[in-house]
């Protein structure tokens, strides 16, 4: 079963990431473009950014808790909290994420609601470019200070 969702996480990710650009993509399009009409297509573009984003988080909860560091780290957390490893993704890389998905559910729900077309690409402009700068800061990227992954495993 972990083995599966591991996989399934996996797969999710880069869909979030290509649903997020997606997104992204549309939004600043339509706003560049002032008399652009927010269709059913960027508001179903809109709906399937945040819907997979919560599936990820799902998904991601249920692997943080099985994991064998994250119940090290919270077992050990005044020892844990000095490596920066550890440090990372027992509690930065988790916050991070969530924070990200709380964002994107914000800037979702918000962008339903505004009136004009131009209001609805510009608030999702916004707040998914915004949750999308945090889900890369949250990345263990081979370059980072906090906790440096390869590209591949």
């Amino acid at each position: 079963m972990i083995e599966t969702l591991i996989y399934f996480h996996s797969l999710l990710r880069w869909l979030v990431l290509f649903a997020l650009l997606l997104a992204i993509y549309r939004a600043f399009r339509g706003w560049s473009v002032k008399k652009s009409v927010f269709s059913k297509t960027d508001n179903a573009i809109r709906h399937w950014t945040a819907t997979i984003a919560h599936v990820q988080l799902v998904v991601g909860i249920t692997l943080y808790t099985q994991s064998p560091v994250i119940r090290w780290f919270w077992g050990n957390f005044s020892e844990a909290v000095k490596n920066p490893d550890t440090l990372f993704f027992g509690l930065i890389h988790s916050l991070l994420m969530v924070t990200a998905v709380v964002v994107l559910t914000i800037g979702s729900a918000l962008t339903k609601r505004r009136t004009t077309d131009a209001e609805k690409y510009r608030t999702m402009l916004t707040w998914f470019s915004l949750a999308l700068v945090i889900i890369l800061i949250a990345v263990p990227w081979p370059f980072s200070p906090w906790a440096a992954r390869p590209y591949t495993r």
